[in-house]
């Protein structure tokens, strides 16, 4: 009776433990397979695994009839202070459902693997009531060990493509990420006028996938409208509205796979 008993309880775990991996690897890989498995899911915050791995965390899937979309980026105000350390930007910080950052780990392992394609979206808002955009395809982040390469590939849009630079010599694409305590970007220093730049970080805030100082980088200060135009620092996408640094009212970053 004794044996029976023992049997029939490994079994009872035995089927507990199915069900709870069953129930572990439910879980979507993105928001892409979100809107595939419900296409009238709301645009909201969702738990999502990546393919290949065991790490579960949460986004925020904006939900649009040309796919699902993991925003890992978005700012429209000042309350969320993007001045931060690597330890923050590596982690992620903010409300997923307002303004925050993702953090580059849970966008590195999103994109690092081979099966899936991934196309990065920037959605800009100016203080005037207009708006632009930019798409790149072929985009991943490298690991910790890169210091979370950029790779992008074709761009499409009509924001300009300030990633690969607004002037000769100062693409982004390939660079690690930098930010004030951890310099990756291209200046040794990079000499603008009789201005020499050491480190793109320290001058333009927050933290970017900085070669030269100068283009893009759309986690610097917020600057309200009034005092948008001409700052070092802002949310700036300089091929969108040259020649004066503009600061953007509102910016968002997301991706989606393919």
């Amino acid at each position: 009776m004794k044996t029976l008993l023992n049997y029939v309880g490994f079994i009872v775990g035995l089927l507990l433990s199915c069900s709870v991996h069953a129930a572990k690897a439910a879980l979507p890989e993105d928001c892409t397979e979100i809107q595939n498995q419900s296409p009238q899911a709301p645009s909201g915050v969702y738990e999502i695994q990546p393919a290949g791995g065991t790490t579960r965390f949460k986004v925020y899937c904006e939900i649009r009839p040309d796919g699902g979309w993991v925003v890992f980026q978005r700012r429209t105000g000042g309350v969320v202070s993007f001045d931060r350390k690597w330890a923050f930007y590596k982690n992620g910080f903010g409300s997923l459902a307002y303004d925050h950052w993702l953090g580059l780990e849970n966008v590195h392992l999103l994109t690092k693997g081979k099966t899936k394609k991934w196309t990065l979206r920037v959605d800009l808002w100016d203080h005037e009531g207009g708006t632009a955009f930019a798409e790149y395809k072929n985009f991943n982040l490298g690991n910790e060990g890169t210091a979370y390469k950029l790779q992008v590939g074709g761009y499409s849009g009509n924001a300009g493509d300030a990633i690969r630079g607004t002037y000769p010599g100062i693409d982004q694409n390939g660079f690690g990420f930098s930010t004030i305590d951890r310099d990756n970007d291209g200046c040794s220093p990079c000499i603008f006028g009789d201005i020499a730049e050491a480190e793109c970080a320290l001058t333009e805030g927050g933290g970017w996938w900085y070669s030269r100082c100068g283009s893009a980088s759309l986690n610097g200060v917020w600057h309200p409208f009034g005092e948008h135009i001409g700052w070092a620092s802002g949310l700036h996408w300089l091929t969108w509205k040259p020649p004066a640094p503009y600061s953007a009212k509102a910016t968002r970053m997301m991706i989606k796979s393919e």
